[in-house]
């Protein structure tokens, strides 16, 4: 624990930047927090944290913590902090476009800038079983590294600014066919007159076993969607997968099938839930 508390500023206080305050709090450092919701910066006093305005905390903290929804966001609030003209560092866990990231990161001046997307729900980062996939200099990620340890069980640096980003969302794609296809089997396994409850263990102990049987399985069992990685942000990555493939040149059928059905959940007001809730959507599509 620091003996002189290191201020670390968190802008963005949605599933994963509120979590990302409490390991902060927990590691010993003192944050400040901030999101455009009152709600979610009363939340995180509660929990300790200070609320402040971005133009403070460019003043108070070094580094920045954003856990932002979109790019267009993240380049918008890092803009914003270079103008105060401070050299501090901002460490970027939101998934975004990574060709943008990297003009953005070589653009920012006079910012330091990380790129560090997370690979794990918002519950798993909170138990520490996060993993951060990190764009960037060797030598920042170096000086980083008491903040790092704080928010990730472990972390990979893949490579230079946009990198990061790129391994995150071909992460994002096979997780995301992963809890498409372990939505298939239950629903067939139902419909097929099989207990989910009962076939969910008979998964996690075949060939076919993912991760994701641990941590989406028991939600589409029991059909409880309470977010931890919501709707919404899958469709959000899976169309941002499916526009830099095209970029390359590269056809993905299963992630344009997986969008699809993403886009049926919202339109059925589940953009919200949480992403497992892809179940209700493939429930919806039965024929006869």
């Amino acid at each position: 624990m620091p003996t002189c508390p290191l201020r670390i500023g968190v802008i963005g206080l949605g599933l994963m930047g509120s979590v990302l305050v409490r390991r902060l709090l927990d590691a010993g450092f003192a944050v400040q927090a901030h999101d455009i919701d009152p709600a979610k910066c009363g939340a995180a006093v509660a929990m300790g944290a200070v609320a402040a305005k971005p133009a403070q905390m460019a003043h108070d903290c070094d580094p920045i913590v954003l856990a932002l929804f979109d790019t267009d966001q993240v380049e918008a609030t890092v803009a914003a902090l270079a103008s105060f003209g401070r050299a501090l560092t901002v460490i970027c866990t939101s998934t975004c476009d990574p060709d943008r990231i990297a003009v953005l990161a070589a653009g920012c001046t006079p910012l330091r800038f990380l790129e560090a997307p997370v690979s794990g729900t918002s519950d798993q980062v909170r138990r520490g079983q996060g993993v951060a996939l990190l764009g960037g200099d060797a030598a920042l990620v170096a000086d980083a590294a008491p903040v790092l340890d704080a928010l990730f069980a472990s972390r990979h640096l893949v490579g230079g600014s946009g990198d990061g980003g790129r391994a995150k969302l071909a992460v994002n794609l096979v997780l995301g066919l992963n809890r498409l296809a372990l939505a298939e089997g239950l629903v067939l396994a139902e419909r097929l007159g099989l207990d989910p409850a009962g076939f969910l263990p008979v998964l996690r102990a075949s060939a076919a076993y993912s991760q994701v049987m641990d941590t989406k399985g028991p939600k589409m069992v029991t059909g409880d969607f309470t977010p931890q990685g919501k709707i919404i942000q899958s469709a959000k990555d899976f169309a941002l997968i499916l526009e830099l493939a095209d970029r390359v040149g590269q056809s993905l059928p299963a992630a344009r099938l997986n969008l699809s059905i993403l886009a049926g959940c919202i339109e059925a007001g589940e953009g919200e839930s949480d992403n497992a809730a892809v179940v209700a959507e493939l429930r919806r599509l039965r024929r006869g």
